[in-house]
C-alpha cells in the first residue's frame, strides 16, 4: 500500500512556510488526538500520520529529500522508520516528547506537573475625577470589601493528589501507554484542602472585610481608563497570591467646562455693550482662573483659543486647547431711558445690522477649530 503524499496529509500546499506547516499540525493533532477520540482507530492512524508528516517536513534536510525524492528519499519507505525519526517503537510519550511545544500543555505525556501557585481573584472598582484631577493627577484613599484569609485558617497537603494539585490519567492505546494530566478535583488544583475553618469563613478559609486602599491617578486620566493595583484584590486560599484591584474612572461633569478628547470647551456670555465696547473677563480653566481679552465689536458665536489650557495628551506630549465661546446676551426687558436709547438709534439708521460681508458663518468657525 502507498503511502499518504505528506502536504495531503498535514492540508497544506508545498509552498508552505514552516510557521503555516507547524500550526496544520497542531490543527490536525489536537482533531484526532486519541484523548479526544477515545476507542477511535481511525482518529489514532491519522494521529500517528499527521505525526510523521510534521517530523518529515519540519526537518529541513529531510523536507529537502523528500521534496526531490518522495518517500524513497528517506529510507524504510517513511519518517518513522528511519532517518533519525521515532522508530518503529514509537508511542505516544514519543510524540509528546519531541513536540510538546506544538501541543501547548493542552494534553499531557510529560512527567509529574508542579503544583501552580493559586491567585487571589480580581476586584473591580469605579471612582470618579473632576476635570482639574484629570489633569494633574491626584491620589485616593477608597474603602474595599474584599475576601481576606481569616485568622487562624490552616490548611492540609491534599491526599488526593499529594500536594501537586493535578492528577494524572494513564490510558493504554494502540501506541502504547499515554498519560494526561488534569487539575485534582478535590483540591481544585491548590495542593491542599482546608484543615482548620474559623467561624463566619467560608470553605476556602476566606472571610469578607474592608480594606482601605490608596491610589495614585497619574495625570491625564481619561474617562473609561483602567488603572491595576497590584496584589489588592481577593486573598488566595492556603497562602497564594492576592488578585488585583481593577480601577475603572468615571468622569464627573462640569457644570462649566465640557471636555471633548483632550480639548476642553466652555461659554462665556458678554452684554450687547460689552461685545460693542470690549472688555476684559476672568474665566475658570482647571489651572485656576484666567483673564481673556474681548475685542470691541465681537459678534456672538465667536471662538477663542486658549493653547494648552486642556486636557493632557495620552499618546503623546503636549496638552489639547481651551475653546471660549462667545455669546452676546440680549436683554430681554429694557428701562424706559434704554427704550428710548435704542429707539433713537433705530430712528436716526444708527446700529443697524450691516454685515461686511467678512464675518465667519457656523461653518468657517467649526472649520477653524479644526485647523
Amino acid at each position: 500500500m502507498s503511502k499518504k503524499d505528506y502536504y495531503e496529509i498535514l492540508e497544506v500546499s508545498r509552498t508552505a512556510s514552516p510557521e503555516e506547516i507547524k500550526k496544520a499540525y497542531r490543527k490536525m493533532a489536537l482533531k484526532y488526538h486519541p484523548d479526544k477520540n477515545p476507542g477511535d482507530k481511525a482518529s489514532e492512524e491519522n494521529f500517528k500520520e499527521a505525526a510523521e508528516a510534521y517530523e518529515v517536513l519540519s526537518d529541513d534536510n529531510k523536507k529537502a529529500r523528500y521534496d526531490q525524492y518522495g518517500h524513497a528519499g528517506l529510507g524504510n519507505g517513511g519518517g518513522f522508520g528511519g532517518g533519525g525519526g521515532f522508530g518503529g517503537g514509537m508511542n505516544m510519550d514519543d510524540i509528546f516528547s519531541q513536540f510538546g511545544d506544538i501541543f501547548g500543555g493542552h494534553f499531557g505525556g510529560g512527567g509529574g506537573g508542579q503544583r501552580q501557585q493559586l491567585r487571589g481573584s480580581n476586584l473591580r472598582v469605579r471612582i470618579k475625577l473632576n476635570l482639574e484631577e484629570m489633569v494633574n493627577g491626584t491620589q485616593k484613599t477608597i474603602k474595599v470589601k474584599k475576601m481576606k484569609l481569616a485568622p487562624g485558617a490552616t490548611a492540609k497537603t491534599c491526599s488526593t493528589c499529594g500536594g501537586s494539585g493535578a492528577q494524572l490519567k494513564v490510558m493504554n492505546t494502540m501506541f502504547g501507554q499515554m498519560q494526561t494530566q488534569t487539575q485534582c478535583g478535590t483540591c481544585g488544583g491548590a495542593g491542599k484542602i482546608a484543615d482548620k475553618i474559623p467561624a463566619g469563613a467560608n470553605s476556602q478559609g476566606l472571610v469578607k472585610e474592608d480594606e482601605e486602599v490608596t491610589i495614585n491617578i497619574p495625570a491625564g486620566a481619561r474617562e473609561g481608563i483602567q488603572l491595576n493595583v497590584r496584589g489588592k484584590g481577593n486573598d488566595a486560599p492556603f497562602g497564594g497570591n492576592p488578585g488585583d484591584l481593577l480601577v475603572v474612572v468615571e468622569e464627573e461633569v462640569d457644570k462649566t467646562i465640557k471636555r471633548e478628547g483632550d480639548n476642553l470647551h466652555q461659554e462665556l456670555y458678554v452684554s450687547f455693550a460689552e461685545a460693542a465696547l470690549g472688555t476684559q473677563k476672568e474665566i475658570p480653566t482647571v489651572g485656576g482662573k484666567v483673564k481673556i481679552k474681548v475685542d470691541p465689536g465681537t459678534q456672538s458665536g465667536k471662538i477663542l483659543r486658549l493653547s494648552g489650557k486642556g486636557l493632557p495628551s495620552i499618546d503623546n506630549y503636549g496638552k489639547g486647547d481651551m475653546f471660549v465661546h462667545i455669546n452676546v446676551w440680549t436683554p430681554q426687558k429694557l428701562s424706559p431711558a434704554q427704550q428710548d436709547f435704542f429707539e433713537k438709534q433705530i430712528e436716526n439708521g444708527e446700529m443697524m445690522a450691516e454685515p461686511s460681508g467678512k464675518e465667519k458663518t457656523f461653518f468657517d468657525k467649526v472649520r477653524d477649530l479644526f485647523n
